[in-house]
């Protein structure tokens, strides 16, 4: 048995190590004892002893085998195997039968259930649930037969309990056996459900990452193409003014190198202050009236980093939206705090009939992260206007980034 690295600390090492060696070797050790003190009785002729000596030896090696073959398979990431090895369960079979006769024949009526049990319940192991039913109730049933026929032929008074203690036998072992591989299988889908949850949480980090970076690449690409096409507007009519524009894209080709390189490294934090300044800035640029009414304690108020940084991230996405998803001429941005939230509300006129700003996937990545800090994120169309409405906590308590 291989030690995942995953596994470790977990405690599921030692409980795979601690069944590895339970059940194969119980099974085996059940066999040896019992048989072993039998072979051993004085009273036992020799013509019995030597076959089952070997016979022991057979059922012991393929016990260990098919037991173990069943015990492997989960720890090296596969399904439990659908069928035994056959060469292994025929001869374990045909030692069963030995086994089982012998003792039969000298009237030793708890010792010739044994081998039938443990190879009853191996047997059950590589069954489904529907059929390891159907052979456990057939073999304790079939198990009343055997004993009590021999000791109705013999008359010896012990009917009930040659025919009653190897059914019972029967049961016990398979209950032995079957609990600690079921527990072995239970432990083995937690530990397989666990590395899906690590998966999927790495994925959606990825994910996070994946909406970060749009936010920050689509945002200042979208301010380079249109700063661009001014300056090419510009270059002839104004080349001081294209000059100047051409200046701008320079320096925001240079940021959007800084934010990405940031953001790769995770260290970059938006603010709500720089987002709303920044704002400004581009609008006017595309010629849209921005009107910003800033509640002045609002602007005071000294929130959660979290708060932040997410209404930050709800500032550029909306800014970003107006630029390229609407004919906006003009733009407002709302931003106070009431009842112990931050509310900020930004809304343009200009709104496209059908604008893919309705279904932003940079809208929606956002809404989910501001439900997890405790907040709401709404939007879409009133009339020819576009709004989109954030609140979030403004103590520290309530955001989380």
């Amino acid at each position: 048995m291989r030690e995942g690295a995953s596994e470790r600390g977990t405690g599921l090492t030692s409980f795979r190590r601690y069944t590895w060696w339970a059940v194969p070797g119980s099974a085996v050790c059940f066999l040896v004892v019992f048989f072993g003190v039998w072979i051993l009785d004085g009273d036992v002729p020799l013509w019995a002893r030597t076959p089952a000596v070997a016979a022991l030896a057979v059922e012991a090696v393929a016990s260990a085998v098919l037991l173990s073959g069943w015990l492997a398979a989960p720890s090296a990431g596969h399904p439990h195997p659908a069928r035994p090895p056959m060469g292994w369960l025929l001869a374990a079979c045909v030692a069963t039968v030995v086994l089982a006769a012998l003792p039969l024949v000298r009237r030793n009526y708890g010792l010739w259930a044994v081998a039938p049990a443990v190879t009853v319940a191996i047997c059950a192991t590589y069954l489904t649930p529907s059929r390891r039913r159907l052979l456990i109730v057939g073999a304790v049933v079939l198990a009343l037969l055997p004993g009590g026929a021999v000791s109705l032929a013999a008359g010896d008074g012990e009917l009930a309990y040659a025919a009653l203690f190897p059914a019972g036998l029967i049961a016990f072992t398979v209950w032995m056996v079957l609990g600690p591989l079921w527990a072995w299988d239970v432990a083995g889908r937690l530990d397989r459900a666990r590395r899906l949850e690590a998966e999927l949480a790495v994925k959606d980090e990825r994910l996070r990452f994946a909406a970060d970076l749009h936010d920050i690449q689509g945002h200042h690409l979208q301010i380079i193409a249109l700063k661009s096409e001014l300056a090419a507007r510009l270059a002839e009519l104004d080349p001081a003014r294209a000059a100047e524009e051409m200046r701008d894209v320079q320096r925001l080709s240079a940021e959007a190198l800084r934010d990405t390189r940031a953001v790769v490294h995770g260290y970059r934090r938006t603010t709500l202050d720089e987002e709303i300044a920044n704002a400004t800035r581009v609008l006017a640029a595309a010629d849209i009236d921005a009107r910003m009414a800033l509640d002045p304690a609002a602007v005071a108020a000294d929130l959660a980093g979290p708060t932040r940084h997410l209404l930050g991230l709800v500032m550029r996405e909306a800014t970003t939206n107006v630029l390229r998803h609407s004919h906006a001429r003009h733009a407002e941005v709302d931003y106070r705090v009431t009842s112990g939230l931050a509310r900020l509300r930004v809304s343009n006129d200009g709104a496209d009939e059908h604008s893919a700003a309705t279904e932003s996937t940079g809208l929606s990545g956002l809404a989910e992260r501001l439900r997890a800090a405790g907040g709401e994120l709404t939007w879409g169309r009133d009339g020819d206007r576009f709004v989109v409405l954030a609140s979030l906590p403004a103590s520290a308590n309530g955001a989380a980034c």
